[in-house]
């Protein structure tokens, strides 16, 4: 009876056999949001791909999550291919995704954190970059599309602001596929110093991601960095951030603000050149209060009142400089004074001569001593010469042929024993006086 009843695991593998086998399960294309997003220890990505009525449980393994070249995070759309598949330890179907890549907008948002990400390494975001935006300008561009809100009000703003402030408009495409290009077209001519410009805003209305796109192109990002201009970003709405927003030496929330950052009211000035007025004064009144205490203390002076204190006051130190001189003068003198005297006194200074005679006869002494060393070393080694050369005639060994010795060698090696020789061996004998070549006949051993 209890054959019949089934292991749970047992009719889970079961059911997975049934999803691996089905071909229309084995390659499968999905459109979802991403919720309950695990970015598992291992690298495993663990979350949930849903729609308006349904979910489904989703894994991507580490060997394909590392081939995204995005972030995934709970609330992006995604379009997913994988497999589905049976878990048998939950008893749950799943998705098992191999690729993985970001729905409509969510690929822009992924370009957009790809190209921020990278322009901030390489620092053209830093705030040292970023040029001041001068207090008073003379002379403002702006970049915009010639006709629309956003030039209508930076126009306008700047007259009703500061009226004697030029405005030069370089027309240029805000939106499509041409309009980066055309846009760091204009930053160029406008940057090209044609134009004597104190300030440039670059910027358009407001509109959807895909209409501000060109702001977000690393051409523009890197002509806004590379102008010498300094540049206002003011690029659709408040809310609205854009590539060139960062890379700009300021960000304005609107067109309107561009210009209001761009240029003062002429109240500002106003009020600039009250401030500048009252502080030269207090500046001017300073001055002249220290020059005034500075005369005060002249005229109060007691050298100005007594101007002879001065006189007299140099007068003695003159005196004491003086007789400071003058004694240093008197002490030399009398030193070189006895130092001549010594001199004239002095028996070599008398007798010239008596210094020549004796240090000829020291010559004569020191060569004869010369004279006398130099024999005895000649007689010393002499002496050790014949000791060498009757010790080398007691070792040589030709004085013992000469004895009536002789000495045997055969193939250059010298006999000492007999034993070394057999019959028939030849040798060399060498005499006192020349040498022979011999066979052995025999060798007698005693």
């Amino acid at each position: 009876m209890q054959e019949k009843y089934l292991k749970i695991s047992e009719l889970n593998t079961y059911i997975k056999s049934i999803f691996d086998e089905n071909p229309y399960l084995n390659k499968v294309y999905l459109r979802g949001e991403i919720s309950n997003f695990k970015n598992h220890s291992r690298g495993h990505l663990y979350f949930t791909l849903k729609d308006e009525t349904s979910r489904i449980n989703a894994v991507m393994f580490y060997s394909s999550a590392i081939t995204l070249k995005f972030a995934p995070e709970d609330g992006m759309n995604v379009l997913v291919e994988g497999r589905i598949s049976c878990y048998p330890a939950q008893g749950t179907y799943q998705i098992y995704v191999d690729k993985m890549e970001p729905d409509g907008l969510g690929e822009l948002y992924v370009k957009f954190e790809e190209l921020k990400e990278k322009l901030s390494k390489e620092g053209l975001f830093l705030p040292e970059h970023k040029k001041p935006i001068p207090r008073i300008p003379k002379r403002v561009g702006v970049i915009t599309a010639p006709t629309g809100a956003a030039i209508k009000d930076i126009i306008s703003t700047i007259k009703r602001r500061f009226p004697i402030c030029e405005t030069i408009l370089f027309p240029a495409l805000v939106q499509g596929k041409d309009a980066a290009p055309d846009i760091v077209r204009q930053i160029k001519e406008a940057d090209s110093g044609l134009y004597d410009l104190d300030v440039l805003i670059v910027g358009r209305g407001g509109g959807s991601i895909e209409d501000l796109w060109a702001f977000n192109e690393e051409i523009v990002a890197r002509a806004i960095y590379e102008a010498k201009t300094p540049i206002i970003s003011a690029v659709g709405h408040e809310i609205d951030f854009t590539i060139a927003d960062f890379v700009a030496d300021m960000r304005a929330p609107t067109p309107t603000g561009a210009a209001e950052m761009a240029v003062p009211t002429t109240t500002e000035i106003n009020n600039m050149l009250n401030s500048y007025e009252i502080r030269l004064n207090e500046f001017i009144n300073n001055l002249l209060h220290k020059a005034k205490l500075r005369i005060d203390n002249i005229t109060s002076s007691y050298i100005l009142k007594n101007p002879l204190s001065l006189y007299e006051l140099k007068e003695q130190k003159l005196d004491n400089f003086m007789d400071i001189l003058n004694n240093n003068i008197l002490k030399r003198l009398a030193n070189y004074k006895l130092i001549l005297n010594n001199l004239k006194g002095s028996y070599i200074l008398k007798n010239p001569l008596s210094l020549f005679e004796s240090e000829k006869e020291k010559l004569i002494y020191s060569e004869k001593n010369l004279y006398h060393n130099i024999h005895n070393i000649i007689l010393k080694n002499e002496h050790s010469y014949e000791m060498l050369l009757n010790t080398l005639k007691l070792v040589n060994p030709l004085n013992i042929l000469a004895q009536g010795y002789s000495l045997v060698t055969k193939e250059n090696t010298l006999i000492k024993d007999s034993n070394n020789l057999k019959p028939k061996d030849i040798v060399n004998i060498k005499f006192a006086k020349g040498k022979v070549k011999a066979e052995i006949k025999e060798v007698l051993n005693e």
